[in-house]
């Protein structure tokens, strides 16, 4: 069997497989039931300053479905902890004692301010968890207090606390991310150049998940009115993969530990996320939506791959998409795909022939038999390879993408001559 454990930041863990700071981490209780279950660590839910509790307001949750399937998307506007400080301390002290091979790192959101961030992080630190990890990322609640996200959105303030917060605690720092900004790679910079062990990407997208038509108000509605919220769930996975493939090989942060976080639903999610440099991976929304006995799934699924390709441990992959991550201008503009459309396993469903007839580049020919089976076919010379119809083909394997040999070497847009910058 494949070895599942990982060591991220100094941090480690039986499996990658760690609850992000969200509502399942939010108590010993929650947290007891998920190491039972054989979850490998978590993030425990942020907490703030001792002092006026968390106010927080019902519902919270607004969620988008597609297509049948429940919570394709979760949005929330709930706030960190509204748990007292010295409650969740005493919790977060006796669930590391008990659980002492469990990955326990703990969520904080405080004032910028280097005082209130040396404060609690003492506290924290008396509790004997694992790491720490600054929430920069919520974007709703907290961030209009100067906070979350309102910190995450400043490189500036990034470095700047990260900084305070090396200089007052031995334990690792991990620094949540948010993905409200137009380049990652510069809060990943910060973050680097502040101290940090690892960072932790992406929290949550500013996002309005729909319109109650009734009401007139956004969802979740509160009394009749609405705000946006935290986007999370399976729809921002590929936001998620994107912004680690830029951390990962930009040249200021090439190296820096991540963990990955963003629509973590499936085993093979987890592994594309630890294939682009990720040493552990966070998982919410899968868990509010199956319960934490998923991670059965989660672990079996990825330890039956691992051994598929002959992966004996999470560092024998990790990162290894990395290298094929590039530029545009890199592709090489002379390789070319044509579709193909297996007679015996089309349904005659006509979907690959409406979408390339009306969308694309009419290459396929649709013909009607005697007997009124409907016939499609590839014309080969006006397919441009660009795979819409292997898309919305409903029957797996029925349109495959076959590469051509073309004769011609390897090319790039650089050395294109429509290019006005080529090279020479």
């Amino acid at each position: 069997m494949a070895d599942l454990r990982c060591s991220i930041a100094g941090v480690n863990s039986p499996n990658p497989f760690w609850l992000a700071s969200a509502p399942p981490t939010d108590k010993q209780y929650n947290v007891e039931r998920a190491f039972d279950a054989g979850w490998g660590g978590v993030v425990w839910k942020t907490l703030g300053e001792d002092g006026p509790p968390v106010v927080n307001v019902s519902s919270r949750y607004g969620s988008v479905d597609y297509n049948g399937q429940r919570m394709m998307g979760l949005n929330n506007i709930e706030l960190i902890t509204d748990r007292p400080l010295e409650v969740n301390l005493r919790e977060i002290k006796a669930v590391k004692a008990a659980w002492p091979d469990r990955a326990v790192v703990v969520s904080l959101m405080v004032p910028c301010e280097e005082q209130a961030w040396k404060t609690i992080l003492k506290k924290v630190e008396d509790t004997g968890c694992d790491g720490v990890e600054l929430n920069f990322g919520c974007p709703h609640g907290m961030s209009e207090r100067g906070m979350g996200a309102a910190v995450g959105q400043v490189p500036e303030y990034v470095e700047q606390v990260t900084r305070w917060c090396k200089e007052h605690t031995q334990m690792p720092v991990f620094v949540k991310l948010t993905p409200n900004i137009t380049d990652i790679r510069y809060s990943a910079r910060a973050a680097h150049n502040g101290g940090a062990d690892a960072v932790s990407l992406i929290n949550t997208i500013n996002s309005i998940v729909g319109i109650d038509l009734d009401q007139m108000a956004p969802m979740p509605t509160v009394d009749g009115k609405g705000t946006h919220g935290g986007y999370c769930g399976p729809a921002v996975k590929p936001i998620a993969l994107n912004m680690v493939a830029e951390i990962a090989r930009d040249a200021q942060t090439r190296g820096l530990p991540m963990s990955g976080i963003g629509g973590i639903n499936t085993w093979r999610d987890a592994a594309e996320f630890i294939s682009l440099g990720c040493g552990s991976v966070q998982v919410c929304t899968a868990a509010m939506r199956y319960g934490f006995a998923i991670i059965d799934e989660l672990t079996d699924g990825l330890s039956r791959w691992m051994d598929e390709k002959g992966h004996a441990n999470i560092e024998s992959f990790r990162g290894q998409a990395v290298p094929n991550v590039t530029d545009w201008q890199f592709l090489n503009i002379n390789f070319k795909t044509i579709a193909h459309i297996d007679p015996d396993k089309c349904i005659e469903c006509g979907l690959c022939h409406i979408t390339c007839e009306d969308t694309s580049h009419q290459a396929i020919r649709k013909t009607k038999s005697a007997d009124g089976h409907r016939t499609y076919e590839v014309i080969d010379e006006e397919c441009v390879g660009c795979n819409l119809c292997n898309l919305v083909c409903p029957v797996p394997e029925c349109i495959t993408m076959r590469p051509q040999d073309t004769g011609l070497p390897y090319s790039n847009w650089t050395k294109h001559p429509n290019n006005p910058m080529r090279e020479a």
